[in-house]
């Protein structure tokens, strides 16, 4: 089996996007497109629980208000009961006072009843105290429960608005972070088809997805009178017949007449070009031994391929091969081997070391 290494570039992309936007709960793919195309009921499905939850909070209203009124009133004949049995004692004790005919004896005779009759006071005070409080939070708390539930009564559409208002602007938001990379979901999927036809492929074959390379000093590309800073390629496979560039396109018949879309040919010409010069420049500077030869420098074929997984057009374009999933295997074995699976294993290596793409941690997957 090919050898495959990195996740394909438009999945890491998507991951990286996400997880800036601190969207990291979707597990694949399909449960992005599925996100999409239901989003309607989802909304639906939030405005429902919603209503249930008002509906449930109605009802919890109505049963807290009246248990509230039978507390206060419960709690009220309690503390006024307290506070009879209270006075009752004080009472028991003036009535069980000594009657005394000396004067020392009635002068304490009439302090004991005076602090009888202070304690008497006292506790009426703080009684009334305590149920003016127990009054007081208890009527406020049902203030408060009574006009929730007046409001809900009668604006209970608005209700479930509010109610529901930041989970919907949370599916918005997500809405909105999805839709900004629909297009590489459908390209991940692409370029994973490719990478299945391919990953069929003999161990002596190599497969880089997501090459990604910045020159400290672009590269002039002479035919386009451009300077190349970066480079980015789907698929780099190196194998026995030399180094194949992989563009895949999952474009659909519509998305191929469109003329404002850039030409995937002149990309992966001009990526071509780029890597060309990079692997070249490298030969020349290291010691790979399989590149002299004692008629010259040997040459590392290098290919370019499109991959249209879905639509593909009809034309044949210059240097650039245009072809189906099903024509992939058939065109990279057509041609004779002429580097050996060490040979391969070296530029495989360089290549890999070169590539400066960043990985992204998240549980999506394809």
């Amino acid at each position: 089996m090919c050898r495959v290494y990195n996740k394909v570039g438009c999945l890491n992309a998507i991951q990286y996007h996400l997880v800036k936007n601190n969207l990291d709960d979707f597990n694949s793919l399909d449960e992005l497109i599925n996100f999409q195309k239901d989003y309607h009921i989802t909304e639906k499905q939030v405005v429902l629980n919603h209503t249930l939850l008002i509906q449930q909070e109605k009802s919890s209203l109505e049963k807290d208000i009246s248990e509230l009124n039978d507390e206060i009133s419960k709690s009220k004949s309690e503390l006024e009961d307290q506070l009879k049995q209270r006075i009752n004692g004080y009472n028991l004790q003036i009535e069980n006072l000594p009657i005394a005919d000396e004067v020392i004896a009635t002068i304490k005779d009439y302090w004991l009843n005076l602090v009888i009759w202070v304690r008497i006071w006292s506790t009426q005070v703080q009684f009334h105290f305590k149920i003016m409080t127990l009054v007081h939070l208890s009527n406020k708390t049902l203030f408060k429960k009574n006009n929730r539930l007046q409001f809900i009564d009668t604006n209970f559409e608005d209700a479930v608005n509010r109610s529901s208002c930041s989970h919907l602007q949370t599916l918005q938001r997500k809405k909105a972070v999805v839709k900004e990379v629909n297009n590489m979901i459908y390209g991940a999927i692409g370029e994973q088809k490719v990478v299945k036809v391919l990953e069929s492929l003999p161990d002596d074959y190599i497969l880089i997805n997501d090459f990604r390379c910045s020159f400290q000093s672009p590269i002039y590309n002479r035919r386009n009178n451009d300077y190349i800073k970066s480079v980015q390629i789907d698929h780099v496979l190196i194998c026995p017949s030399g180094i194949f560039i992989i563009e895949t396109k999952n474009w659909s018949k519509n998305s191929l007449e469109k003329l404002y879309l850039f030409s995937p040919v002149q990309q992966v010409r001009r990526t071509n070009y780029a890597l060309y010069k990079i692997v070249t420049d490298r030969i020349k500077k290291s010691s790979w031994d399989f590149t002299k030869s004692h008629w010259g420098d040997r040459k590392i074929p290098m290919r370019n391929i499109i991959a249209f997984t879905n639509e593909k057009p009809t034309e044949e374009f210059e240097l650039v091969k245009i072809l189906g999933l099903r024509e992939l295997l058939g065109y990279i074995k057509y041609f004779t081997p002429c580097l050996s699976p060490k040979e391969v294993q070296t530029i495989a290596d360089f290549l890999l070391k070169m590539s400066d793409r960043q990985v992204t941690s998240s549980k999506l997957s394809i």
